[in-house]
């Protein structure tokens, strides 16, 4: 995939596996990154970036393995971020060596403010970096892309110069990045006008932005920036990233897809073309959604646009009355263009394994054959409690079993007592890797608390529960609840994912799923199985 600087269409950079999983909590590993970047290959994203490889080993193997993986002919560019450092350059380098597309993305900060206080070096010091590391990421691949941090807060007189640089050595991409969410729409859409006139050889390059969204207005920003020049869009899925996040992929999307009409004029287009401004397959859209949030455990919000719960959801009378007569009166998109599908029942009790797997197939899902027979398991346990199975449903069961830690503790048994009348009270058993199993009980305040009290009885390790959420996944009594937790230890933030048609077996199994992943990033010797030493 080679793309021109002079495409007429809007280029999508996905960056959820590298600025989105900097959310905390939102940790993810190796093979769960995988699971996001074939998702988001399906989704048609233009360019991924898979990681920042010169963090951590498991960036790097992170980065390596998606570029092995998805880094195909037909796939789309593999990017991984790097500092204006050779050790970082030379490290990106080597982790994209398997992607027949790949790009190097590196960056300095422009702004007086790091300048001064982060990277403690002079504006001259800064126009000598930024050719010199370009023109070496340049020796190692075609595709490279330059970003001036903090752009948004930075001289633009001394923007035009870094940014002439930098195209001048090789740079085919030149990113301008919001880094603190400080800009308006207006300021930002002038920023972006003010590289384009300013800029001598700004025509050979794409002009990319990447924005946070500290004041809400990220989305909007970019939009500002495409009317201006801007081709390139860095964003994720469901806007998760540091603080409080970046540009959502599926609201630029969809806003660009929605109103192309008035988008068409701006990248040369007759205004009534009918022609999608971006590559990405919005029938994708619910559905990664759906796998990030469950496997980095970021919910999202029911009035969250384009993919809340609540997205299409009508209650108002007025518009309940309007939307029979005729959907446009309330509805600007329909929900199946986003792939939010009737809910149609596609399986039953009597179901066999092979239409269980196909169905999985079909809504994307690739589970290893262990993983297939454990999900088969719980979907014919689903079977037998609930008449009607929907592709919700198997989703979840899915979700499940691709979001499961690395399995430390098993949760055998979980058994609670309560009433208007009666103290809260749970009794728990556990299994380490060893079969050993540990049992205690526990009173609270309710039987979620007593549940949860009663396992740190048996792990012993402190923890603070940071956030709880219970979401019912399809309507009805016997729907499955789905129970996110956040958990705080050590300075870090572990998050942990179950569903269950009980909600309490599911919050159990949520909470242990959090301490599992709590006692991997341990040290070694007390994440193998040697449990007495952090139990003690």
């Amino acid at each position: 995939m080679k793309i021109q600087p002079s495409s007429d269409r809007i280029i999508i950079f996905d960056t959820t596996l590298r600025d989105g999983e900097q959310c905390p909590g939102a940790t993810l590993n190796v093979d769960e990154k995988l699971i996001v970047a074939r998702q988001l290959a399906r989704l048609g994203v233009d360019v991924m970036e898979a990681g920042f490889a010169f963090a951590s080993q498991g960036d790097f193997e992170a980065v390596h393995r998606i570029a092995e993986t998805v880094g195909t002919e037909d796939g789309p560019v593999i990017c991984s971020l790097a500092r204006a450092v050779r050790s970082d350059i030379e490290t990106a380098a080597r982790a994209l060596e398997p992607a027949v597309h790949k790009r190097i993305h590196t960056f300095l900060a422009t702004s007086d403010i790091h300048l001064q206080y982060k990277l403690r070096k002079t504006r001259q010091e800064v126009l000598d970096i930024v050719p010199e590391m370009v023109a070496y990421a340049k020796s190692f691949v075609e595709d490279v892309e330059f970003s001036p941090e903090d752009a948004g807060r930075s001289d633009p007189e001394f923007l035009y110069q870094v940014l002439e640089l930098a195209i001048a050595a090789g740079a085919t991409t030149v990113n301008i990045p919001d880094t603190v969410g400080y800009t308006t729409p207006a300021e930002f859409g002038a920023l972006i006008r003010g590289i384009k006139e300013n800029v001598p050889n700004i025509d050979q390059a794409i002009i990319s932005v990447h924005g946070h969204n500290d004041l809400g207005l990220a989305v909007a920003n970019f939009l500002e920036a495409v009317k201006n020049g801007a081709r390139q869009l860095e964003c994720t899925i469901n806007g998760i990233g540091e603080r409080a996040g970046n540009a959502a992929l599926e609201e630029l999307v969809m806003g660009l897809h929605v109103r192309r009409q008035y988008y068409n004029p701006f990248l040369g287009r007759p205004a009534d073309s009918e022609t999608p401004l971006t590559q990405i397959k919005t029938q994708e859209i619910y559905k990664t959604s759906r796998l990030v949030s469950n496997l980095t455990g970021m919910l999202v919000q029911p009035n969250k646009a384009i993919v809340g719960a609540n997205a299409f959801a009508h209650e108002s009378g007025i518009h309940q009355d309007g939307i029979l007569k005729n959907k446009l009166t309330y509805e600007i998109m329909d929900a199946q263009s986003i792939g939010l599908n009737n809910n149609l029942i596609v399986l039953g009790k009597h179901s066999g394994r092979h239409a269980f797997a196909h169905r999985l197939q079909e809504l994307g899902f690739e589970l290893s054959d262990s993983d297939i027979n454990k999900a088969f398991i719980k979907f014919k346990d689903l079977a037998d409690k609930k008449k009607e199975i929907t592709d919700w449903d198997l989703e979840s069961i899915a979700n499940n079993e691709i979001h499961q830690a690395p399995e430390l503790f098993r949760l055998e048994l979980v058994q609670v007592s309560c009433g208007d009348r009666a103290r809260p009270t749970a009794t728990v058993i556990l299994r380490t890797p060893t079969g050993e199993e540990l049992m205690d009980a526990a009173i609270g305040t309710g039987p979620v608390d007593a549940v949860y009290k009663a396992i740190n009885r048996v792990v012993n390790i402190p923890n603070e529960l940071i956030e709880f959420s219970v979401q019912s996944v399809t309507a009805g009594i016997d729907a499955i609840g789905e129970v996110t937790i956040r958990l705080r230890a050590e300075g870090r933030v572990f998050s942990g994912h179950a569903a269950n048609t009980d909600i309490i077996v599911a919050a159990a199994t949520a909470y242990v799923n959090a301490l599992n992943r709590l006692y991997a990033a341990l040290e070694p010797s007390n994440a193998t199985g040697d449990l007495k030493t952090v139990m003690a």
